[in-house]
Protein backbone atom coordinates (compact mmCIF):
# COMPACT_ATOMS: atom_id res chain seq x y z
CA UNK A 1 0.00 0.00 0.00
CA UNK A 2 2.68 2.41 1.19
CA UNK A 3 3.81 2.11 -2.89
CA UNK A 4 0.14 2.68 -4.32
CA UNK A 5 -0.36 6.54 -6.21
CA UNK A 6 -2.70 7.17 -3.61
CA UNK A 7 -0.58 6.59 -0.82
CA UNK A 8 2.00 9.07 -2.49
CA UNK A 9 -0.19 12.05 -3.29
CA UNK A 10 -1.77 11.99 0.64
CA UNK A 11 -1.48 15.80 1.68
CA UNK A 12 1.60 16.53 3.14
CA UNK A 13 0.19 17.52 6.93
CA UNK A 14 -0.80 13.93 6.72
CA UNK A 15 2.31 12.06 4.87
CA UNK A 16 4.75 14.51 6.71
CA UNK A 17 4.41 12.79 9.66
CA UNK A 18 4.68 9.22 8.52
CA UNK A 19 7.05 9.71 6.20
CA UNK A 20 9.12 13.43 5.88
CA UNK A 21 9.48 15.07 2.30
CA UNK A 22 13.34 16.22 3.05
CA UNK A 23 15.77 13.29 2.40
CA UNK A 24 17.45 14.95 5.69
CA UNK A 25 14.35 14.87 7.82
CA UNK A 26 13.90 11.14 6.72
CA UNK A 27 17.62 10.07 7.78
CA UNK A 28 17.24 11.61 11.04
CA UNK A 29 13.96 9.98 11.10
CA UNK A 30 15.49 6.70 10.46
CA UNK A 31 18.23 7.04 12.99
CA UNK A 32 15.69 8.15 15.62
CA UNK A 33 13.95 4.94 15.35
CA UNK A 34 17.09 2.92 15.28
CA UNK A 35 18.51 4.39 18.31
CA UNK A 36 15.03 4.48 19.98
CA UNK A 37 13.38 1.48 18.84
CA UNK A 38 16.11 -0.81 17.96
CA UNK A 39 18.86 -0.30 19.99
CA UNK A 40 15.95 0.62 22.73
CA UNK A 41 14.49 -2.78 22.62
CA UNK A 42 17.41 -4.46 23.20
CA UNK A 43 17.57 -2.81 26.52
CA UNK A 44 14.05 -3.23 27.49
CA UNK A 45 13.09 -6.81 28.41
CA UNK A 46 9.34 -7.96 27.69
CA UNK A 47 7.70 -9.89 30.71
CA UNK A 48 4.27 -10.57 29.89
CA UNK A 49 1.92 -11.03 32.90
CA UNK A 50 0.27 -13.73 30.60
CA UNK A 51 1.50 -16.98 29.19
CA UNK A 52 1.48 -17.00 25.17
CA UNK A 53 2.43 -20.19 24.49
CA UNK A 54 -0.04 -22.63 23.03
CA UNK A 55 -2.68 -19.55 23.10
CA UNK A 56 -5.07 -18.17 20.61
CA UNK A 57 -3.27 -14.87 19.63
CA UNK A 58 -5.16 -11.66 19.11
CA UNK A 59 -3.05 -9.27 17.21
CA UNK A 60 -3.68 -5.88 17.55
CA UNK A 61 -1.81 -2.39 16.14
CA UNK A 62 -4.22 -0.30 17.43
CA UNK A 63 -7.55 1.01 20.27
CA UNK A 64 -9.51 0.37 17.30
CA UNK A 65 -8.02 -3.14 16.54
CA UNK A 66 -8.50 -4.04 20.27
CA UNK A 67 -11.78 -3.02 21.09
CA UNK A 68 -12.33 -4.92 17.74
CA UNK A 69 -11.58 -8.44 18.84
CA UNK A 70 -11.73 -7.72 22.98
CA UNK A 71 -14.96 -10.06 22.55
CA UNK A 72 -12.94 -12.81 21.96
CA UNK A 73 -10.48 -12.24 24.61
CA UNK A 74 -13.95 -12.12 27.32
CA UNK A 75 -15.32 -15.54 25.83
CA UNK A 76 -12.10 -17.69 25.23
CA UNK A 77 -10.12 -18.48 28.36
CA UNK A 78 -7.62 -19.65 25.95
CA UNK A 79 -6.94 -16.23 24.03
CA UNK A 80 -4.35 -13.85 24.80
CA UNK A 81 -3.89 -10.23 23.06
CA UNK A 82 -0.99 -9.25 21.38
CA UNK A 83 0.94 -6.35 20.02
CA UNK A 84 4.38 -5.73 18.90
CA UNK A 85 7.13 -4.06 21.74
CA UNK A 86 6.39 -0.35 21.31
CA UNK A 87 3.23 -0.37 19.21
CA UNK A 88 1.08 2.07 20.65
CA UNK A 89 -2.71 0.72 21.59
CA UNK A 90 -3.60 4.00 23.05
CA UNK A 91 -5.21 3.38 26.70
CA UNK A 92 -5.16 -0.51 25.84
CA UNK A 93 -0.90 -0.02 26.15
CA UNK A 94 -0.82 -1.82 29.42
CA UNK A 95 -3.48 -4.42 28.64
CA UNK A 96 -1.60 -6.02 25.42
CA UNK A 97 1.18 -8.87 25.55
CA UNK A 98 3.91 -8.06 23.96
CA UNK A 99 6.44 -9.93 21.13
CA UNK A 100 10.16 -8.95 21.68
CA UNK A 101 11.34 -7.48 18.75
CA UNK A 102 14.77 -7.24 20.44
CA UNK A 103 16.41 -9.32 17.67
CA UNK A 104 14.98 -7.20 14.68
CA UNK A 105 18.28 -5.04 14.66
CA UNK A 106 20.00 -8.29 13.76
CA UNK A 107 18.39 -8.24 10.19
CA UNK A 108 19.33 -4.80 8.84
CA UNK A 109 22.35 -6.66 6.90
CA UNK A 110 18.95 -7.05 4.40
CA UNK A 111 18.37 -3.26 3.74
CA UNK A 112 20.77 -2.68 1.01
CA UNK A 113 18.91 -6.33 -0.95
CA UNK A 114 15.90 -5.00 0.12
CA UNK A 115 16.41 -1.29 -1.54
CA UNK A 116 17.59 -2.54 -4.44
CA UNK A 117 15.22 -5.07 -5.26
CA UNK A 118 12.49 -2.37 -4.35
CA UNK A 119 14.46 0.12 -6.48
CA UNK A 120 13.97 -2.36 -9.40
CA UNK A 121 10.33 -2.77 -8.78
CA UNK A 122 9.28 0.63 -7.35
CA UNK A 123 11.56 3.38 -8.85
CA UNK A 124 12.07 5.94 -6.96
CA UNK A 125 9.44 5.46 -4.35
CA UNK A 126 11.40 3.40 -2.76
CA UNK A 127 13.85 6.19 -2.08
CA UNK A 128 11.00 8.64 -1.58
CA UNK A 129 9.79 5.79 1.18
CA UNK A 130 13.25 4.63 2.43
CA UNK A 131 12.18 4.81 5.92
CA UNK A 132 9.25 3.17 6.12
CA UNK A 133 11.25 0.02 4.58
CA UNK A 134 13.73 0.73 7.13
CA UNK A 135 11.31 0.46 9.92
CA UNK A 136 9.43 -2.51 8.10
CA UNK A 137 12.99 -5.03 8.04
CA UNK A 138 13.77 -7.73 10.36
CA UNK A 139 9.40 -7.93 11.81
CA UNK A 140 9.01 -11.34 9.30
CA UNK A 141 11.88 -13.06 11.12
CA UNK A 142 11.45 -11.77 14.22
CA UNK A 143 7.40 -13.14 14.13
CA UNK A 144 9.19 -16.45 12.97
CA UNK A 145 11.62 -16.81 15.82
CA UNK A 146 8.18 -15.86 17.99
CA UNK A 147 5.88 -18.49 16.20
CA UNK A 148 8.23 -21.29 16.33
CA UNK A 149 8.80 -20.50 20.40
CA UNK A 150 5.75 -20.04 21.72
CA UNK A 151 3.29 -22.49 19.30
CA UNK A 152 -0.01 -20.14 18.85
CA UNK A 153 -3.20 -22.36 18.12
CA UNK A 154 -4.10 -19.92 15.65
CA UNK A 155 -3.44 -15.68 15.28
CA UNK A 156 -6.90 -13.66 14.61
CA UNK A 157 -6.16 -10.64 13.22
CA UNK A 158 -8.15 -7.32 12.93
CA UNK A 159 -5.30 -5.52 10.36
CA UNK A 160 -4.64 -6.92 6.62
CA UNK A 161 -2.41 -4.06 5.79
CA UNK A 162 -0.01 -2.69 8.38
CA UNK A 163 3.86 -3.72 7.73
CA UNK A 164 3.80 -5.85 11.36
CA UNK A 165 0.88 -7.51 10.57
CA UNK A 166 1.02 -8.48 7.08
CA UNK A 167 4.52 -9.94 8.24
CA UNK A 168 3.33 -12.36 10.98
CA UNK A 169 0.88 -13.21 8.44
CA UNK A 170 3.12 -14.26 6.32
CA UNK A 171 5.51 -16.18 9.31
CA UNK A 172 2.09 -17.31 10.24
CA UNK A 173 2.00 -19.10 7.29
CA UNK A 174 5.53 -20.09 6.85
CA UNK A 175 5.10 -21.64 10.45
CA UNK A 176 2.03 -23.44 9.53
CA UNK A 177 0.32 -21.59 12.60
CA UNK A 178 -4.04 -20.96 11.52
CA UNK A 179 -5.35 -17.33 10.69
CA UNK A 180 -8.66 -15.69 11.06
CA UNK A 181 -9.12 -11.99 10.35
CA UNK A 182 -12.22 -9.84 11.93
CA UNK A 183 -12.95 -7.17 10.07
CA UNK A 184 -12.85 -4.13 12.05
CA UNK A 185 -13.50 -1.22 9.36
CA UNK A 186 -14.79 -0.76 6.21
CA UNK A 187 -12.33 -1.48 3.20
CA UNK A 188 -11.46 -0.48 0.10
CA UNK A 189 -10.39 -1.68 -2.77
CA UNK A 190 -6.92 -0.55 -2.64
CA UNK A 191 -6.65 -3.09 0.40
CA UNK A 192 -4.25 -6.21 -0.14
CA UNK A 193 -5.84 -9.13 -1.21
CA UNK A 194 -7.59 -11.55 1.61
CA UNK A 195 -4.75 -14.20 2.59
CA UNK A 196 -6.22 -15.79 5.68
CA UNK A 197 -7.84 -19.08 6.47
CA UNK A 198 -11.10 -17.86 7.74
CA UNK A 199 -12.28 -14.11 7.21
CA UNK A 200 -15.26 -12.84 9.27
CA UNK A 201 -16.49 -9.94 7.37
CA UNK A 202 -18.79 -7.26 8.21
CA UNK A 203 -21.14 -7.63 5.35
CA UNK A 204 -21.34 -7.94 1.17
CA UNK A 205 -19.69 -4.34 0.54
CA UNK A 206 -16.16 -5.63 2.20
CA UNK A 207 -16.72 -9.35 0.18
CA UNK A 208 -17.53 -7.22 -3.23
CA UNK A 209 -14.38 -5.27 -2.47
CA UNK A 210 -11.98 -7.63 -1.17
CA UNK A 211 -12.81 -9.49 -4.58
CA UNK A 212 -11.66 -6.81 -6.52
CA UNK A 213 -8.02 -6.63 -4.62
CA UNK A 214 -7.52 -10.02 -5.59
CA UNK A 215 -8.11 -13.63 -4.86
CA UNK A 216 -9.42 -14.70 -2.08
CA UNK A 217 -7.46 -17.17 -0.01
CA UNK A 218 -9.54 -19.36 3.13
CA UNK A 219 -13.56 -19.10 3.73
CA UNK A 220 -15.14 -16.09 4.41
CA UNK A 221 -18.48 -15.62 6.34
CA UNK A 222 -20.63 -12.64 6.70
CA UNK A 223 -21.25 -11.73 10.32
CA UNK A 224 -22.19 -8.41 10.95
CA UNK A 225 -20.15 -5.55 13.03
CA UNK A 226 -19.53 -6.94 16.35
CA UNK A 227 -18.10 -3.88 18.38
CA UNK A 228 -21.38 -2.67 17.67
CA UNK A 229 -23.63 -5.03 19.14
CA UNK A 230 -23.71 -2.99 22.51
CA UNK A 231 -25.66 0.28 20.49
CA UNK A 232 -27.71 -1.66 17.62
CA UNK A 233 -30.66 -1.98 20.84
CA UNK A 234 -30.48 1.55 21.04
CA UNK A 235 -30.99 3.31 17.56
CA UNK A 236 -31.40 7.00 17.64
CA UNK A 237 -35.48 7.62 17.38
CA UNK A 238 -35.42 11.55 17.83
CA UNK A 239 -37.48 12.50 14.95
CA UNK A 240 -35.88 15.78 14.83
CA UNK A 241 -32.32 16.72 14.62
CA UNK A 242 -30.67 18.43 17.40
CA UNK A 243 -27.28 17.32 17.91
CA UNK A 244 -24.63 17.36 15.40
CA UNK A 245 -21.47 15.75 15.23
CA UNK A 246 -18.71 16.88 12.74
CA UNK A 247 -15.94 14.12 12.18
CA UNK A 248 -12.61 14.69 10.91
CA UNK A 249 -9.34 12.36 9.76
CA UNK A 250 -6.05 14.05 8.73
CA UNK A 251 -6.96 14.15 5.20
CA UNK A 252 -9.40 17.21 5.99
CA UNK A 253 -8.22 20.45 5.41
CA UNK A 254 -7.86 22.08 8.67
CA UNK A 255 -9.20 25.71 7.18
CA UNK A 256 -11.93 23.95 5.16
CA UNK A 257 -13.15 22.41 8.63
CA UNK A 258 -12.97 25.80 10.40
CA UNK A 259 -14.81 27.83 7.89
CA UNK A 260 -17.33 25.24 7.34
CA UNK A 261 -17.98 24.76 11.60
CA UNK A 262 -18.10 28.65 11.52
CA UNK A 263 -20.74 28.27 8.74
CA UNK A 264 -22.48 26.10 10.59
CA UNK A 265 -22.78 27.72 14.14
CA UNK A 266 -23.87 30.97 12.55
CA UNK A 267 -26.66 29.13 10.41
CA UNK A 268 -27.64 26.88 12.78
CA UNK A 269 -27.50 28.74 16.58
CA UNK A 270 -30.01 25.95 18.28
CA UNK A 271 -28.48 23.28 17.14
CA UNK A 272 -25.42 21.49 19.51
CA UNK A 273 -21.79 21.09 17.68
CA UNK A 274 -19.65 18.37 19.06
CA UNK A 275 -16.04 18.38 17.20
CA UNK A 276 -14.52 14.93 16.71
CA UNK A 277 -10.63 14.61 15.00
CA UNK A 278 -9.52 11.04 14.20
CA UNK A 279 -7.05 9.98 16.78
CA UNK A 280 -4.50 9.58 14.73
CA UNK A 281 -4.75 13.32 13.79
CA UNK A 282 -1.72 14.89 15.40
CA UNK A 283 -2.95 18.48 14.85
CA UNK A 284 -3.90 21.36 17.59
CA UNK A 285 -7.38 22.22 17.43
CA UNK A 286 -7.74 24.55 20.31
CA UNK A 287 -7.82 27.71 17.92
CA UNK A 288 -11.80 26.20 17.70
CA UNK A 289 -12.42 26.04 21.88
CA UNK A 290 -11.44 30.10 21.37
CA UNK A 291 -13.51 30.88 18.23
CA UNK A 292 -16.21 28.96 19.39
CA UNK A 293 -16.70 28.87 22.99
CA UNK A 294 -20.46 26.82 21.88
CA UNK A 295 -18.33 24.22 20.43
CA UNK A 296 -18.13 20.53 22.44
CA UNK A 297 -15.17 18.46 21.76
CA UNK A 298 -15.14 14.38 21.63
CA UNK A 299 -11.73 12.91 22.57
CA UNK A 300 -11.20 9.82 20.42
CA UNK A 301 -8.61 8.23 22.49
CA UNK A 302 -10.95 8.70 25.24
CA UNK A 303 -14.12 7.60 23.95
CA UNK A 304 -14.85 5.01 21.40
CA UNK A 305 -16.61 6.21 18.45
CA UNK A 306 -20.15 4.95 19.32
CA UNK A 307 -19.95 6.41 22.57
CA UNK A 308 -19.70 9.90 20.81
CA UNK A 309 -22.41 8.76 18.50
CA UNK A 310 -25.02 8.00 20.93
CA UNK A 311 -24.64 11.38 21.65
CA UNK A 312 -25.55 13.23 18.32
CA UNK A 313 -28.49 12.78 16.13
CA UNK A 314 -26.88 13.90 12.89
CA UNK A 315 -22.82 13.28 11.61
CA UNK A 316 -21.11 15.49 9.07
CA UNK A 317 -17.91 13.85 7.85
CA UNK A 318 -16.00 13.44 4.50
CA UNK A 319 -14.28 9.96 3.98
CA UNK A 320 -14.57 7.90 6.99
CA UNK A 321 -16.22 4.60 7.88
CA UNK A 322 -18.21 6.67 11.34
CA UNK A 323 -20.73 7.29 8.23
CA UNK A 324 -21.62 3.66 8.45
CA UNK A 325 -21.43 3.43 12.48
CA UNK A 326 -23.71 6.52 12.46
CA UNK A 327 -26.32 4.83 10.08
CA UNK A 328 -26.23 1.85 11.91
CA UNK A 329 -27.59 3.52 15.19
CA UNK A 330 -30.43 5.51 12.86
CA UNK A 331 -28.69 9.03 12.48
CA UNK A 332 -29.18 11.23 9.80
CA UNK A 333 -25.32 11.13 7.81
CA UNK A 334 -24.43 13.43 5.57
CA UNK A 335 -21.33 13.56 3.22
CA UNK A 336 -19.17 16.56 2.77
CA UNK A 337 -15.51 16.86 1.70
CA UNK A 338 -13.38 19.62 3.88
CA UNK A 339 -11.14 20.53 1.38
CA UNK A 340 -10.56 20.23 -2.58
CA UNK A 341 -8.04 17.78 -2.59
CA UNK A 342 -8.15 14.93 -5.30
CA UNK A 343 -6.61 12.00 -3.06
CA UNK A 344 -10.34 10.25 -2.32
CA UNK A 345 -13.81 11.29 -3.21
CA UNK A 346 -16.55 8.66 -1.49
CA UNK A 347 -13.35 6.17 -0.68
CA UNK A 348 -15.90 4.35 0.73
CA UNK A 349 -18.64 3.90 -1.72
CA UNK A 350 -21.12 5.32 0.46
CA UNK A 351 -22.53 7.70 -1.68
CA UNK A 352 -22.86 5.89 -4.57
CA UNK A 353 -24.55 2.60 -2.65
CA UNK A 354 -27.20 5.15 -1.19
CA UNK A 355 -25.69 4.94 2.40
CA UNK A 356 -25.35 8.87 3.36
CA UNK A 357 -26.54 11.76 1.42
CA UNK A 358 -24.26 14.29 -0.60
CA UNK A 359 -23.43 17.95 -0.27
CA UNK A 360 -21.25 19.20 -2.39
CA UNK A 361 -20.95 22.84 -0.98
CA UNK A 362 -21.75 24.54 2.36
CA UNK A 363 -25.10 26.19 0.98
CA UNK A 364 -25.94 22.74 0.34
CA UNK A 365 -25.02 21.20 3.72
CA UNK A 366 -26.84 24.14 4.96
CA UNK A 367 -30.20 22.56 3.16
CA UNK A 368 -29.83 18.97 3.46
CA UNK A 369 -29.27 19.61 7.34
CA UNK A 370 -32.40 21.74 7.64
CA UNK A 371 -34.06 19.47 6.49
CA UNK A 372 -33.19 16.43 8.58
CA UNK A 373 -33.70 19.43 11.49
CA UNK A 374 -37.14 19.26 10.81
CA UNK A 375 -37.80 15.51 9.97
CA UNK A 376 -35.69 13.29 10.89
CA UNK A 377 -36.76 9.81 9.23
CA UNK A 378 -37.17 6.43 11.48
CA UNK A 379 -35.71 3.81 9.68
CA UNK A 380 -32.17 5.38 8.23
CA UNK A 381 -30.96 2.67 9.71
CA UNK A 382 -32.23 -0.05 7.03
CA UNK A 383 -29.87 2.25 4.33
CA UNK A 384 -26.56 -0.16 6.10
CA UNK A 385 -28.12 -3.61 5.31
CA UNK A 386 -25.36 -4.27 2.26
CA UNK A 387 -22.57 -2.79 5.08
CA UNK A 388 -24.09 -5.12 7.63
CA UNK A 389 -24.99 -8.69 7.09
CA UNK A 390 -27.38 -9.03 10.11
CA UNK A 391 -29.07 -6.06 9.80
CA UNK A 392 -32.96 -6.76 9.83
CA UNK A 393 -31.87 -10.59 10.31
CA UNK A 394 -32.51 -12.72 13.58
CA UNK A 395 -28.85 -11.77 14.14
CA UNK A 396 -29.28 -8.44 14.40
CA UNK A 397 -27.38 -7.30 17.11
CA UNK A 398 -25.81 -10.99 17.99
CA UNK A 399 -22.79 -10.72 15.64
CA UNK A 400 -20.70 -11.54 18.29
CA UNK A 401 -22.34 -14.88 18.86
CA UNK A 402 -22.30 -15.59 15.10
CA UNK A 403 -18.56 -14.75 15.12
CA UNK A 404 -17.48 -16.67 17.78
CA UNK A 405 -19.63 -20.20 17.05
CA UNK A 406 -17.81 -19.44 13.71
CA UNK A 407 -14.46 -19.32 15.29
CA UNK A 408 -14.77 -21.83 17.60
CA UNK A 409 -15.48 -24.20 15.08
CA UNK A 410 -12.92 -23.27 13.08
CA UNK A 411 -10.39 -24.13 16.12
CA UNK A 412 -12.43 -27.31 16.35
CA UNK A 413 -11.18 -28.41 13.15
CA UNK A 414 -7.09 -26.89 13.45
CA UNK A 415 -7.17 -28.86 17.03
Amino acid sequence: MRFTDLFAALPAHMLEPISPARPLKRLLKVAGYAAVRLVGNVFRPVRNPEQLRGKVWLYVVSQNNYDSLHFVREARMDSVLVAGQSKQIGRYNRQVNRLSLRRKLLYYRQLPKVLLGLWRTEGRKAWRFFDLIFNAIGYYEVYCRALRHYRPKAIVFANDHNDDARALLLAARACGVPTAYVQHASVSTNFPPLGFDLSLLEGQDALDKYRQCGPVHGHTELVGMPKADAFLASKNQNPTVQRVGLACNALDDTQAIAESLGHLLREFPTLTFTFRPHPGDTRDFSFLRQQHPQLQFSDARQHNVFEFLQQQDALIAADTSTHLEATLLNLASIYYRFGTHGITDDYYGYVAHGLVERANTLPELSTLLRRYQQHKPADLYRRAAYYNATLGTPDEGRSQQRALRLLDDWLTKQA
